[in-house]
């Protein structure tokens, strides 16, 4: 699914529960301020589009960190069919439509804005391990016939050495795990979407998710007080309600 269609998919569904939000809160509001003289329908009209402006500010934090990402830390942006994300030695793993399989690369070594496979690019990656300057990995072959599949064939296996640009293939683990013990590499090879996630998210995802957290919720917290400040000034006859 494309990022456009997505984007679409998520404003349409946050409208929907943005409206639910807001008779929800603009009647709540009404009931718990009958009888108040004064600002009582501000503070309504501010119950209700409390939701849509939460939605925008979350609009606005998701482009922020889109852009933050994408730009900056060479990482998706969190949303679409395409996930990637940067290795310690200078290289990308990319997962596209699924995640149980994708590509290792050198950005630096890559020509326009495809990815092709040569020596120190990798195609099918299921499995996966970075142990300093070296990458190790299993690959499907087949892999572009089995996309969608519930499959976990691995019928090869790589060492990659990120310095040299050079890559030894292996036709099975145990060749692959003498080859290791040579460079003092222990193999424990995992799912690629785990190394992915390992190295996708970092502190500004923290960040990120207090800005779009925080406001909204101090934002509630003083709607709340100014609906209990209001009520509080209702006549007499009306505090029992």
């Amino acid at each position: 699914m494309g990022i456009g269609i997505v984007l679409v998919f998520w404003a349409v569904a946050g409208i929907v529960v943005a409206g639910i939000g807001a008779a929800t809160l603009g009647c709540t509001a009404a009931i718990l301020t009958r009888g108040v003289a004064t600002g009582r329908r501000k503070v309504i009209v501010a119950a209700s589009l409390f939701p849509f402006v939460c939605l925008g500010w979350g609009g606005a934090v998701f482009v922020f960190q889109a852009g933050i990402n994408e730009g900056l830390l060479h990482r998706d942006l969190g949303m679409g069919d395409t996930w990637h994300a940067p290795l310690p030695n200078g290289y990308q793993v990319m997962m596209i439509d699924v995640t149980d399989q994708g590509w290792v690369y050198n950005p630096k070594t890559q020509s326009g804005s495809g990815i092709g496979e040569q020596e120190d690019a990798v195609a099918g990656v299921r499995n996966l391990q970075i142990a300093g300057r070296y990458i190790l990995g299993g690959t499907d072959s087949k892999a572009f016939e089995d996309l969608g599949k519930d499959t976990n064939q691995v019928d090869g296996y790589f060492l990659l050495d990120t310095q040299m640009g050079k890559r030894i293939q292996f036709q099975n683990f145990d060749a692959l795990h003498r080859k290791a013990l040579e460079l003092g590499i222990e193999a424990n090879l995992q799912p690629i979407n785990a190394v992915y996630s390992k190295f996708r998210f970092s502190w500004f995802d923290v960040l990120a998710g207090l800005l779009l957290c925080l406001p909204p919720v101090i934002g509630f917290v003083l709607l709340i007080r100014w609906i209990v400040r209001i009520r509080r000034t209702r006549p007499l006859s009306f505090h029992g309600a």
